[in-house]
C-alpha cells in the first residue's frame, strides 16, 4: 500500500518552479529521477527534494499541472506542507509574471515586499 500523497498545485511551468525553489534556498534535483518513501517505494518526479531522513519530496507533472508527492507522515521541512506550497507557489507565480512580461518587452523598474508578504511589482515598457 502506498504511502505517498499527491497534493494539487497550480503551477504549470517547470522552470519557474525551479527557480521559486532555487529563491527559497530549497536544495533540488533535475528529474526525471524516483523519490524515495515508505518501505523503498518510488516515485517519478521532475523535481527531487531530498530530505535527511531519507524520504524525499517530489513534484511530477499530471495533465496540466505539477503535484506534489511526498510521503506526509515523513515530512521534514521547516514549514507546514501547506506553508511550503503556499511560499513555493509565491515564487512561482512571480517567475512566472516576469517570464511572461519580458517576453512582451516589458523590464521591473520596482520590487516591494510587502508586511503581509505580498510582493508589489511596477513594471515598464518603452514604446518607439
Amino acid at each position: 500500500m502506498s504511502h505517498f500523497s499527491q497534493i494539487k498545485t497550480q503551477i504549470r511551468d517547470l522552470a519557474s518552479l525551479q527557480d521559486a525553489l532555487t529563491d527559497l534556498g530549497i536544495d533540488w534535483k533535475p528529474g526525471p529521477q524516483e523519490i524515495r518513501g515508505y518501505r523503498g517505494q518510488t516515485r517519478a518526479a521532475e523535481v527531487v527534494i531530498e530530505q535527511d531522513n531519507g524520504y524525499d519530496i517530489g513534484f511530477s507533472r499530471n495533465d496540466e499541472q505539477y503535484e506534489l508527492i511526498a510521503d506526509l507522515q515523513y515530512w521534514q521541512q521547516p514549514l507546514s506542507v501547506e506553508g511550503f506550497i503556499n511560499r513555493v507557489t509565491q515564487r512561482y507565480a512571480f517567475h512566472t509574471v516576469m517570464r511572461e512580461t519580458a517576453r512582451q518587452g516589458f523590464q521591473l523598474a520596482e520590487q516591494q515586499q510587502n508586511q503581509d508578504g505580498s510582493i508589489r511589482l511596477v513594471l515598464q515598457r518603452w514604446s518607439a
